[in-house]
């Protein structure tokens, strides 16, 4: 019979195994999910652009099927009513300008124009523009231990909602574009500077938790031949 504290120590080890080996098996799913993500991505961004999702398609407006799709979009800026948000990019310190766009079927967008070192208000100008970009899905609430403060104009976030109820704007996409490097408008933000990037480190946490599995089974082959 097997003394009851190897039989203790064996089912705390079978465990411990199905547990470990688990993790790894999770840690492969996760690895062909964001692999197919990634995937997914590339082919929207380097897409031709399509037609910007209109009123009647933003209720399916999310982020699996819609981020970083490559679309176009037409309109008249209001540029009294942008909103500088504060931004850090390869350019160093500044701010996005998110500036409202009313598309030729009266409904409002917000368009990240780009970024500038320095935000100067700008004049109003009805002239039509026509741009492509990437759609991006709201920020809301704010960064890393900064909130934003509509009553100070201090914003650290793209907050689609948040923009719209300080600016008074209705209806507005619950989505921004991030113009891209090459799109017309005014003068002054440089576009193009989306920062694609998704951390996938699942291969490692695979081979991580299969290997604390092997130990474990290498331990208990070493503990079954120690004589009793």
């Amino acid at each position: 019979m097997i003394p009851a504290r190897r039989f203790a120590l064996a089912l705390a080890a079978l465990v411990l195994f199905a547990g470990f080996a688990a993790l790894g098996t999770w840690q492969v799913v996760r690895l062909r999910w964001k692999t197919d993500l990634i995937a997914r991505v590339e082919q929207r961004v380097h897409a031709a652009p399509v037609a910007a999702p209109g009123p009647a398609q933003w209720p399916q407006v999310a982020r699996a099927s819609h981020e970083y799709r490559h679309v176009r979009v037409a309109g008249v800026f209001l540029y009294p009513l942008s909103t500088p948000v504060q931004a850090v990019t390869e350019l160093g310190g500044g701010f996005w300008v998110l500036t409202p766009l009313r598309t030729d079927d009266g409904a409002l967008v917000l368009v990240n124009r780009g970024f500038v070192q320095t935000y100067t208000p700008q004049a109003a100008d009805e002239r039509r523009v026509a741009l492509s970009g990437l759609l991006r899905i709201s920020e809301p609430g704010g960064a890393f231990l900064r909130n934003n403060d509509p009553a100070a104009n201090r914003w650290y976030s793209r907050d689609v909602q948040a923009i719209a109820a300080a600016r008074g704007l209705s209806p507005v996409a619950p989505y921004f574009i991030d113009a891209d490097a090459n799109s017309p408008g005014a003068p002054g933000p440089v576009g193009g500077l989306t920062v694609i990037a998704f951390h996938n480190n699942h291969l490692v946490y695979a081979l991580t938790w299969y290997a604390l599995a092997l130990m474990v089974a290498g331990a208990c082959v070493y503990v079954r031949r120690q004589p009793e």
